[in-house]
């Protein structure tokens, strides 16, 4: 008796496997997990051979009838249904090939659609990874012909030598490149999806931080007294006030500094969520960066490195003047003024909103993330003046012990 959708549907898998029969050689054998794999048992050449039509439900009772009846056709055309697959296979896998398409000409096509969405800083990463890292071991194939297998060997050897989180960016790299191929008809198939499941898992880091307000006051004492390099001294004493990212504070021009609006607009290149971002300015702020045009003169950054009057400082710069202080890599990391300040605002009391949103933070709703960033602002402008009032009641009272 043929078989049904609901037959299919309700059969349930047992301790072995076992066969479903519908007619003209046609099955489905259900398997112990629950699997339910479409086969035509045929002779050719006087042998029994077997031909795998898919799955179900995937593939449905409708679709497995008719390759079982092309299959027919080509038996009675005096060829081998499994064969002939074969071939056709190793056709298309040839015209692929013809094409020329390596790997390494498909990364640069893709990273040639993607770069100008990306900070210069991003750029070059990318393009680091892919011709250090990638290109060595996959950019000459012919991109149709690599599998999982060809993607996982380049990146494991990253995973070989430790580097865990790099391992896992290649293979998101890897993933974007492929489904990319797929998409514009390089490829047929997304071979590069789901890599990560076979590496080691990363370990979340969290930067070290000072959270305590006592400590925090030793810190700023500390950064007070610091004498150095002028950009590093300003960079380090600004930091705690604005707590942006590193690069976004190293980075900063005059140009982005409103002193009448006592405003500071960090443009949307520089930024890692590629938007623009407005940080209120308090009272003490404005007065150290009055103080460091003294030191910049004429240059367009604020904060221009002693080598170089077209570079800023280094995130090194900055780190190296923690620790010499006496503060190492377990207790505080130039990006720990960003932590420090959300926990302190957050027991603080003041409004989650409010903190994100001068974090910088994505906000999932886009349309609330522009709400937010007109709504927020005079409230976020008190917040940071009040924010750098506290600092500096902090540090006086450790001056005064």
């Amino acid at each position: 008796m043929p078989l049904s959708d609901t037959a299919l549907r309700n059969a349930k898998p047992r301790n072995a496997p076992y066969k479903l029969y519908d007619a003209e050689g046609l099955f489905v054998i259900v398997t112990p997990a629950g699997g339910k794999w479409w086969r035509l048992k045929y002779r050719f050449g006087g042998k029994e051979k077997l031909l795998s039509l898919g799955t179900y439900p995937d593939t449905g009772l409708k679709e497995a009838r008719g390759k079982r009846d092309e299959a027919r056709k080509l038996i009675a055309q005096g060829i081998d249904p499994s064969a002939y697959r074969k071939e056709s296979k190793a056709i298309n896998t040839a015209a692929w090939q013809d094409q020329g398409r390596t790997f390494e000409s498909v990364a640069r096509e893709w990273f040639g659609k993607k770069y100008i969405a990306w900070t210069p800083g991003h750029q070059k990463k990318i393009l680091s990874r892919l011709e250090n890292q990638l290109f060595p071991y996959l950019g000459g194939r012919p991109f149709s012909t690599l599998d999982v297998a060809d993607y996982l060997a380049a990146i494991q050897k990253a995973e070989a030598r430790g580097a865990i989180e790099t391992a896992h960016r290649l293979a998101q790299l890897c993933g974007q490149i492929s489904r990319y191929a797929r998409i514009v008809g390089i490829a047929k198939h997304d071979v590069a999806a789901g890599l990560t499941e076979a590496l080691t898992p990363v370990r979340t880091k969290h930067y070290a931080a000072i959270t305590s307000p006592s400590d925090l006051g030793h810190l700023l004492k500390a950064i007070d007294s610091y004498h150095g390099e002028p950009a590093i001294c300003h960079a380090l004493r600004i930091l705690p006030y604005v707590f942006v990212r590193s690069g976004e504070l190293r980075g900063a021009t005059w140009k982005e500094v409103n002193f009448d609006a006592a405003e500071w607009v960090i443009p949307p290149e520089r930024m890692k969520m590629r938007r623009p971002h407005i940080i209120p300015l308090a009272q003490q702020v404005v007065r150290l960066l009055h103080s460091m045009r003294d030191y910049s003169n004429t240059r367009s950054l604020i904060f221009p490195s002693s080598f170089s009057s077209s570079r800023c400082i280094s995130d090194m710069g900055l780190l190296n003047a923690l620790r010499r202080m006496g503060y190492g890599k377990e207790q505080m990391t130039v990006h720990g003024f960003r932590t420090t300040a959300s926990t302190l605002l957050n027991e603080q009391g003041y409004n989650r909103d409010w903190i994100e949103a001068q974090l910088a933070h994505a906000e999932r709703n886009a349309i609330r993330d522009a709400y937010n960033r007109a709504e927020y602002l005079p409230e976020r402008r008190r917040m940071m003046q009040e924010w750098a009032d506290y600092l500096d009641s902090l540090c006086l009272a450790h001056q005064l012990q």
